[in-house]
């Protein structure tokens, strides 16, 4: 089954063969017998068939319907295995939490990582935590710190939902086809963050459009959303660029933005009786 697939480049498909490499990933997810593990994007079962050795219960997310059905004969005996075709941009994988909390792994597919991470924080509640191979500038830009080139909306979002731990760096010839990036495995485990946000959905809109175009400051990002007035009383200068703001002070400035227009609101309405 190795060598008869032909990958496809529309899926992002770059199976790992490197034994070592395979070996260390696994012992930085410890696999333990009766946790719930949700393997996307198994592949070939490369990392498939040394966490179904644990006694760990793995169901696997494959989208390609010939890997699928490989996997499906090869792991036929397994009674700790079960295979769903399905798209993990579509799945909700909160369906598969019935013995408590998923842990997710996996060699994502680079063309679709960034929003598979989105997609994946929806459903952070059931999730004990996740390890991923990435390209190494995702990883960058998911553990970056403000003021520095890699920090974006992806690293304030992440930062903001999980605790972020490279792991371990894996060259291109680990993969086959051999890619053109180097890739990392990274940890990421959901945390209660220390400021929480008090509207969500505002806070993942501030921070979506600070970023829209980096280059220009708060003031004109966030224009018709946040005023100047509101980000100098939040302590923060509308003259900053969304790259020199920390995840706390996105917090802080949602928060106060929320207070601002909830009591200008108050306002209107009593003013109005």
């Amino acid at each position: 089954m190795t060598n008869k697939h032909t990958p496809r480049k529309r899926f992002g498909q770059n199976f790992l063969h490197d034994q070592n490499i395979i070996q260390r990933i696994v012992r930085a997810i410890n696999p333990q017998p009766g946790q719930t593990i949700v393997e996307i994007g198994p592949g070939q079962g490369a990392l498939t068939e040394p966490l179904l050795a644990s006694g760990a219960q793995i169901i696997a997310l494959e989208i390609d319907r010939d890997l699928a059905a490989g996997l499906r004969q090869r792991f036929q005996g397994a009674e700790n295995f079960r295979l769903e075709e399905a798209d993990a941009l579509q799945c909700d994988i909160r369906l598969f939490a019935n013995e408590g909390p998923l842990r997710v792994v996996g060699n994502l597919p680079y063309n679709i990582s960034t929003p598979l991470l989105f997609h994946l924080l929806a459903s952070k509640n059931c999730i004990q935590d996740m390890v991923f191979m990435l390209q190494k500038e995702v990883v960058d830009r998911l553990n970056a710190a403000c003021n520095s080139k890699q920090y974006g909306r992806l690293s304030v979002m992440m930062q903001y939902h999980c605790a972020v731990q490279p792991l371990l760096s894996v060259p291109p010839g680990a993969f086959r086809p051999v890619p053109k990036v180097q890739s990392s495995v990274v940890g990421l485990q959901p945390v209660e963050p220390p400021l929480p946000a008090q509207a969500p959905p505002f806070f993942t809109e501030l921070v979506k459009r600070a970023f829209a175009m980096r280059r220009k400051t708060l003031r004109n990002t966030l224009k018709g959303l946040v005023s100047p007035e509101t980000m100098q009383q939040c302590g923060i200068d509308p003259g900053s660029r969304a790259e020199q703001l920390s995840v706390s002070e996105f917090v802080r400035l949602a928060n106060g933005s929320r207070v601002c227009q909830n009591s200008a609101n108050n306002s209107q309405s009593g003013s109005m009786q």
